[in-house]
């Protein structure tokens, strides 16, 4: 996973961008945050999340939620969008693509607080859901409920 520089016409908004054949191959762009001295929280919720069993090759389904604090750079959401959907060729354990997500968004964006949850479908009847967090949360944010119900075939 790479990004771009700060220059405006090299991030993939508002042009044709190819699918990456994998996370490794994507590029996450970031942005200036236009409020750097402001605590807000910023959520992407990605309802139909999709990666592959890394034994089986079968796919995996959940939804993400992503919370984030930024701080000097909010991630590009076309980028995120095509980062995210090229999991979909991608052999990983719900574990390691839950917590990769974030430690990949943090590293990207250095943001004040970050935690990801991935609420995972069952595969041999067994629902699997994964949290991480960089710490703490702020308590000048206000931070919701990610709203995903505890499994009951969701």
């Amino acid at each position: 996973m790479t990004h771009a520089p700060l220059n405006p016409e090299t991030l993939q908004l508002g042009q044709a961008t190819p699918l990456p054949g994998s996370p490794e191959e994507a590029r996450l762009d970031r942005v200036p945050n236009p409020h750097p001295g402001t605590d807000y929280l910023a959520r992407f919720t990605v309802p139909e999340f999709t990666s592959l069993c890394p034994v089986t090759g079968q796919p995996d389904f959940a939804i993400l939620v992503i919370d984030y604090v930024p701080d000097q750079w909010l991630v590009e959401s076309k980028s995120l969008k095509l980062y995210l959907t090229a999991f979909r060729n991608h052999g990983a354990f719900h574990e390691d693509c839950t917590v990769g997500i974030g430690l990949t968004l943090t590293e990207l964006l250095a943001p004040r607080y970050l935690r990801i949850g991935g609420y995972w479908y069952p595969r041999g009847g067994i629902p699997i859901d994964v949290f991480w967090q960089t710490g703490k949360p702020l308590k000048s944010v206000w931070l919701p409920e990610q709203g995903v119900p505890p499994y009951r075939a969701r």
